[in-house]
């Protein structure tokens, strides 16, 4: 049973509690207050069986007050635990950027940048086991869209439930997807549909919605805005989990796409901790890969000596490790070339919903 909102929060104000009393206990008994945290580095990512995604291994790194700088974040920290608290008592909540310019009377405490308070809201969830929407902490960008026959409830700001279906209640933009998706907030009421496809970029999106194919097909379509936020990776991964619809991931032939797609997978080093949070280990790659580019004779660009650099990584990251990975991103690098999800422009405007997406999707068993 999901936990309610009253529930979440005194969890969140407990779990913040413990921290403070941990270093209190330290400094009571003559000790030096710290926090111990999982080194956050490719090397130290490994296989968990149980939720079939990629964590933290048990490789420490230690936070302790004998280190100036460490100091200085031990005392953020505690004075992030408490603005947390007040938020979650005035039923408020706060951007990231709100958070970063707040600490600005902090005096000694304040982030001397924006990426320092990102990571301490990451370490925070990291030390406490609560998502950062439990923190009231948000995102700045706004949430992807969905397009298909899904019904959602949502608790809008007024605490009322409200019934939207996600094809026939919203405008050619689609649903868009709140920063917290969590059951409190969104519920699945009713789902038609025969599978999901998560898709790279807006002009794809667009063109799947113009062409009606989550209504031809019987697709449930997710624009993922590039690089997915982690509303939209849950969101993902809610659905998948309560309608057992498998998940395709529909994205430019790059390396950087590549990762998007096993973000969506396998989950981002970055977010390794909330990895069984995020992450859809079922969830298939289905294009463009550079087989395709090949197979479809595409229109090209050549590779960068960052992209090339970016290959050659991933054939050493875990989350590709196995044989079909290691084949396209050799065979990448030995054409040096990549191409666009629009390339397939080049055959007419319906080509993608009429000949590839139908030949691919027949191809990986997901329709006859």
């Amino acid at each position: 049973m999901a936990k309610t909102n009253k529930k979440r929060n005194e969890d969140t104000i407990k779990a913040l509690r413990a921290i403070a009393e941990g270093m209190y206990t330290d400094m009571e008994k003559g000790n030096v207050p710290q926090m111990s945290l999982p080194v956050r580095t490719k090397q130290n990512i490994v296989f968990d069986e149980r939720h079939r995604v990629w964590k933290y291994g048990k490789n420490l790194s230690h936070r302790t007050a004998m280190d100036l700088g460490s100091a200085y974040m031990l005392l953020r920290t505690v004075y992030t635990m408490e603005f947390i608290k007040e938020m979650i008592e005035a039923g408020k909540s706060s951007t990231l950027r709100e958070m970063y310019y707040i600490s600005e009377g902090w005096e000694l405490a304040k982030f001397s940048s924006q990426n320092d308070s990102n990571k301490l809201a990451e370490d925070m969830e990291i030390v406490t086991k609560h998502l950062r929407e439990d923190f009231k902490l948000r995102p700045e960008e706004d949430g992807a869209r969905v397009m298909g026959n899904v019904t959602i409830e949502e608790v809008n700001r007024k605490g009322e439930k409200k019934k939207i279906n996600c094809r026939d209640d919203v405008g050619d933009s689609g649903y868009g997807i709140p920063y917290n998706v969590e059951k409190e907030k969104i519920t699945f009421k009713e789902v038609d549909a025969d599978f999901i496809i998560a898709i790279e970029t807006g002009g794809m999106f667009d063109r799947l919605v113009e062409n009606g194919f989550d209504e031809n097909a019987r697709a449930l379509l997710v624009h993922l805005k590039g690089q997915p936020a982690r509303s939209t990776r849950r969101f993902i991964k809610r659905l998948n989990q309560d309608s057992g619809l498998p998940v395709l991931v529909f994205t430019d032939g790059d390396p950087w796409s590549f990762r998007i797609f096993a973000s969506v997978a396998y989950g981002a080093i970055k977010t390794a901790h909330i990895s069984e949070y995020l992450a859809t280990p079922s969830a298939q790659y289905l294009g463009i890969t550079p087989s395709d580019i090949v197979n479809y004779d595409l229109p090209t660009d050549k590779l960068t000596s960052q992209d090339t650099n970016a290959l050659k990584t991933e054939l050493t990251d875990p989350r590709f490790m196995d044989e079909h990975w290691q084949g396209e991103i050799n065979l990448q690098l030995e054409m040096n070339k990549k191409s666009e999800q629009q390339a397939l422009a080049k055959y007419g405007l319906d080509y993608v919903t009429d000949t590839y997406l139908p030949e691919k999707l027949t191809e990986m068993g997901i329709i006859s």
